[in-house]
Order: structure tokens, then sequence, then C-alpha cells
């Protein structure tokens, strides 16, 4: 093939499809998630203000190694990539699970790994996130969206995620990107009353002076941008997660609870209405593999993948958790039934890493089409 051959030769076209070893992944974590982080046991935990299953996580991060899937083998990871990571989201977000996983093994990781491995303070950091011994989070906003301008340094930040049960806060400053410990005396994080109780958010507050110092400004600014891409495109698994388990829960309840003595999902138009969100559902499969393909495998697409997700995946899992919700009857409204635990999570996902609308505008932008102005929105 010559060489204009090569250059004007089309991408390979995104995989979809699940590879055989991903499956043997979603069975671990799916019955380890059985086994620990059952609706009741969940519930109960985010009733007590304390959501984190301590022994959840250790197994999940360190006998099932999906906290390293991101890491290389040298820096003691699994070598895997996102896709992999990917399929962990989507069961985490199947069991509505109270795990750092997302803020720590995708976000936290992804920026360190965006840093010099080279240096012994970051590759230290990063080894101990693979195995889980420790958590890291990235002291932003939980709504902080890939291409958003990241805020001046300041002294305290609110709604960050995963922050209470963190060891190590990385911090954006301008001159670079710091590593604080929470056990420092200069470091405040106060817990904040979030509308998700498995996913906590807290206000950081930190000294300037704190914390040690591990990129400088242009590579923290290429890091935090690479981690919150990383972030944002797995989200739209986790989302997906949820909307295939409100779609299985209310197939299963439609099939069993009788009205007029036939099943209630016998009747055509609950027909229409599971048939309508079975397709939405299957449409933000593709759209979330798409992006944890595009991440994957570093194609220059990634941010448009990654984008067209973040504006799909959040409106179907709040669709389908409402429908949940609805379709369950009386006993959907209760709380004793993990529906509420699903919308909750949804809708707090929906303005994770940016907003449908932010992604949409991000849509345009790279796609060359002319967004409305704000006025027109109104």
């Amino acid at each position: 093939m010559t060489t204009e051959q090569t250059a004007t030769a089309p991408e390979a076209a995104p995989d979809l499809l699940y590879t055989a070893a991903e499956e043997d992944l979603r069975a671990a974590v799916r019955a380890l998630l059985a086994d620990r982080a059952d609706p009741a046991a969940a519930l109960a935990r985010a009733e007590s203000g304390d959501p984190y299953d301590a022994g959840l996580w250790d197994r999940l991060a360190g006998s099932i190694g999906a906290a390293g899937l991101l890491v290389p083998e040298e820096l003691g990871g699994q070598g895997a990539s996102a896709r992999e990571a990917a399929v962990v989201l989507e069961e985490l977000g199947r069991a509505v699970t109270p795990a750092p996983y997302l803020t720590s093994s995708v976000v936290a990781t992804g920026i360190l790994l965006g840093c010099d491995t080279g240096e012994p303070d970051v590759a230290g950091l990063v080894t101990a996130l693979a195995t889980g011994a420790r958590t890291a989070v990235l002291a932003l906003p939980l709504t902080t969206a890939p291409g958003d301008p990241h805020p001046r340094a300041a002294d305290t930040v609110t709604s960050v995620a995963d922050a209470a049960r963190a060891d190590v806060l990385l911090l954006v400053r301008d001159d670079g990107l710091y590593a604080v410990e929470t056990a420092d005396p200069a470091v405040t994080v106060e817990p904040l009353t979030p509308l998700d109780l498995t996913r906590p958010l807290a206000a950081v507050t930190a000294d300037p002076a704190a914390g040690l110092r591990l990129a400088d400004a242009d590579t923290a600014r290429a890091a935090v941008r690479r981690g919150l891409l990383s972030g944002a495109g797995l989200l739209a698994s986790e989302q997906l997660g949820i909307a295939e388990w409100c779609l299985e829960e209310t197939v299963r309840y439609t099939k069993e609870r009788h009205q007029f003595n036939r099943p209630v999902g016998s009747f055509q138009a609950l027909k229409h209405r599971m048939a309508q969100l079975w397709v939405e559902v299957v449409s933000a499969r593709a759209a979330a593999r798409g992006a944890a393909d595009a991440l994957a495998t570093g194609s220059p697409d990634a941010r448009l993948a990654v984008a067209v997700a973040g504006a799909y995946c959040g409106r179907v899992a709040v669709h389908a958790a409402e429908e949940c919700v609805q379709l369950h009857g009386g006993i959907g409204m209760t709380w004793e039934h993990p529906a509420h635990l699903a919308l909750k999570r949804a809708k707090a996902d929906e303005a994770a890493f940016g907003t449908a609308g932010r992604h949409k505008d991000t849509v345009a932008a790279l796609a060359g089409l002319p967004a409305p102005s704000r006025a027109d929105r109104l």
C-alpha cells in the first residue's frame, strides 16, 4: 500500500461487541455484587450515612483486580483498557454500588497516567491505586465537563465526589497538580447532603501550601482533561447499567403482577412503553460502547464519541428509572424498593462530567454544526 493510500484509508469501525474476556470479567463482578451488594444491604448502608463497604472494595479492587485495569503491568496494573473498565461500571451501575471506582480507578488514575510516571512519587501513587490499597479523587466539582475551563485554585471546592473516603486528593493549582493526603491537618473534608446517597459529596478545603507537586501547569491541564474525558466516557457505561437493570426489573415485575386476572405486562399500553424503553437502552448501549472503544483505541474521534454518549445515555437512564418507579405502581414509590436508588443515581449522573446540553454543544462544535444561541433555547 502506498503512502497516499495509507493516508486516505478509512478508519476501522468501532467494535461494539463484548469479547469473551470482557464477559468473564462481567460474570466475576456480577457474582461479587450479588453476594455483597444486594439492594437491601445497599439501602441500609445508605441510610447509615456511610454507604461504602470496605470488604466489597477490597475484593473488587484487589481480588478481581478491577482497580488496575487502566494501569500498565509495569506499574502494578492489569494492562487492560477502557473497554474492560466500562464492563465493570455497567455492573456497578446495575447494582447502584457505592464504590469509588469511577472517581479513583478511572478519573484519578487517568490523570496520574497523564503525568510523568517515571517520577517515583507519581509511579508509587499509581501502583497504590492499581492494587486498591489507596484511593484518590480529583478535587473538582463532579459537574466539571472535559472541555470546561478549570476553575482557578481556590481554598474550598464543593461537590467533590467520594472525597469523604479518599486517601489522597488531587488538587489543580495555577502552577500544577498536587497530591494532598486527606489525613493532613491542612485539609478539611466536610460531607454534604447529596441527592444520591450512594455517591457522597463533600466540600474540600486545603491550605494553599499543602501537598506534593506532581506535575507542572501545562502537564496538569492536559492530564486533567484526559482524566475528565475518561470519566465522562465511562460514566455512560454506568448509566447503561442503570437503564438495563430498570428495564429488566420492570419487565420481570409486570409479568408477575396480575390485574383483572392477567399479567399487567400483557396490556398493550404497557407493552408499548417497555418496547420504546428497550429501543432506547439498545441505542444507549451502542453509544456507551462506542465511547469506551474510542477511549481504548485512542481514536481521534474519542471526544466526539464521548460527547455523543454523554448527551444520550444520561437521558435514557433517567427515563428508564422513572418508568421503573411508575410501572411498579405503589410498591415502586416505597423507600424499601430499590427503584428510588436507581432514579437518584440516574438523576445525579445526568449532571456529572457535564450536562446533556453541554455535551450537545461539544458535538455541534466538533461536527462543525451551528449551535442555537442561548437566547434561542429559552
